[in-house]
């Protein structure tokens, strides 16, 4: 049975990129046999049951479709290292919380120790792609791993790095912008570069396949999202001036994405961007330029990261004015905890901080949401004796003096706000943290309305 795959391909990793990658890798290619391993059992258990251990629209069918066909999920490492011929490497690689560059550089531990694996268990050459976000200059790093040992065997390592939007991730494997191929422009380099392109080649016009030298691929994911996130930024930092001005940052952000060099993208003002990118690979982007001594490029895009603290915290202070200056024991139901829709994760979602500051301010939290309530419990463990975890978002905001909206879930468009106004304590107040509802309608039914960069509308 094994001879009939052409090629076998290992991802190690099982996260948010490498399961929904590998999984649409095998669906679109029968002809390869698709391994995806972790050290995390739990992690594969959930990925062979009903129960994926991540949400993502249209995901399950996919990997229902080729689990036991061509796409398997395991632990055995070694096992899948020897018989491998391509091995994607996408583990975690978080920013460093200790040493030199805490808060800011990558933490490349989980990827070292990786590298060290596949050069203990490998008996054959491999062509190592990259798919963790990684520091330029990661690929040399993995180089000499790889050849430390002056054995016979040859790695060649590629950058591959992922473009995916949590929420959207299927439409962006199926259809993507572009995929980044980056590679050492040797001839075994540019063979093996061609290698992978011929397996996106299955389902990709070829002309969206870039190929580039290896550390432009590698610095290029980490732009990319510098100028995707700079973009919110931007337009957040407008939105206070809206607030104090009395104009309205939807009219100003459509007049500013009507010009065909700007575009209407991540122009959506909000209580800030949260994932497990945009600040990470900003802050890696920092470190670079610090260490290369450019501390003005440094400063630059530091800014982005901090007018994001900055949203996070005026929101926080906006709700603590307009409640009358105290929120001790006032029940305040927070709707969403997602970082952002269709997605059940929480890192680095506005929700944390803005939580972790309405509990310092000793206010009674109920939190509401519809895939990241699991998530919610263990981001605000040991800190959560006045929060409620409810999934219903008519009971949660049920006796509460305010509602403020942290995710922007279609859900939250079209409740009964009738019902819910005349549940809450009065006066009620509704702070809209995506502006995604009717403002004029909430107001017109009695609530004191407070969006993001737009004139509050209230009854006093």
């Amino acid at each position: 049975m094994e001879t009939r795959f052409e090629k076998k391909l290992l991802c190690i990793g099982a996260g948010y990129v490498g399961g929904p990658t590998m999984a649409m890798i095998a669906y679109k290619c029968p002809q390869y046999k698709i391994t995806v391993i972790d050290i995390n059992h739990k992690r594969i258990a959930e990925w062979n049951s009903d129960n994926l251990p991540i949400y993502e629209p249209g995901l399950d069918e996919i990997v229902k479709a080729a689990r036991g066909r061509n796409l398997f999920f395991s632990t055995d490492v070694d096992k899948a290292i020897k018989e491998s011929d391509i091995i994607f490497v996408s583990v975690n690689t978080p920013t460093k919380t200790f040493g030199v560059g805490a808060g800011m550089a990558a933490d490349l531990q989980y990827w070292e120790k990786t590298a060290r694996h596949i050069l203990q268990c490998a008996e054959s050459p491999k062509i190592i792609v990259e798919k963790s976000t990684l520091p330029v200059k990661t690929a040399l790093a993995m180089e000499r791993i790889l050849t430390s040992n002056n054995n016979k065997i040859h790695f060649e390592v590629l950058s591959n790095p992922e473009f995916l939007a949590e929420g959207t991730a299927i439409n962006d494997l199926e259809n993507p912008d572009r995929v980044l191929i980056g590679s050492r422009q040797t001839e075994s380099g540019i063979k093996a570069r061609d290698e992978l392109v011929e397996i996106y080649a299955n389902w990709i016009n070829k002309q969206r396949i870039i190929t580039s030298d290896i550390w432009s691929s590698e610095l290029s994911k980490i732009v990319s999202n510098a100028f995707l996130a700079q973009r919110i930024s931007s337009i957040n930092s407008i939105s206070a001036l809206c607030e104090k001005t009395d104009a309205d940052i939807n009219d100003v952000a459509r007049a500013v994405g009507f010009d065909s060099r700007i575009g209407m993208k991540f122009l959506n003002a909000s209580i800030g961007f949260g994932g497990s990118c945009f600040k990470k690979d900003i802050l890696n982007l920092v470190y670079l330029c610090r260490y290369y001594g450019l501390n003005e490029v440094a400063d630059y895009w530091d800014s982005v990261v901090k007018i994001n603290d900055f949203q996070k915290e005026r929101f926080v202070i906006n709700m603590l004015t307009a409640m009358f200056n105290t929120l001790v024991n006032k029940k305040i139901c927070l709707w969403g905890f997602a970082f952002k829709a269709n997605t059940g994760d929480t890192r680095e979602s506005p929700a944390i901080y803005i939580a972790k500051r309405l509990i310092e301010e000793k206010a009674e939290l109920v939190i509401t949401d519809p895939k990241a309530l699991e998530r919610a419990r263990i981001d605000l463990q040991n800190i959560d004796a006045n929060v409620k975890y409810v999934e219903d978002p008519y009971e949660a905001a049920s006796g509460s003096y305010a509602i403020a909206i942290m995710t922007e879930w279609d859900l939250y468009k079209n409740l009964n706000y009738e019902k819910i106004y005349n549940s809450m304590i009065k006066p009620a107040f509704f702070f809209d943290g995506r502006n995604i509802v009717d403002h004029q309608r909430l107001f017109e039914i009695g609530f004191n309305v407070f969006p993001i960069g737009k004139p509050a509308l209230t009854h006093f």
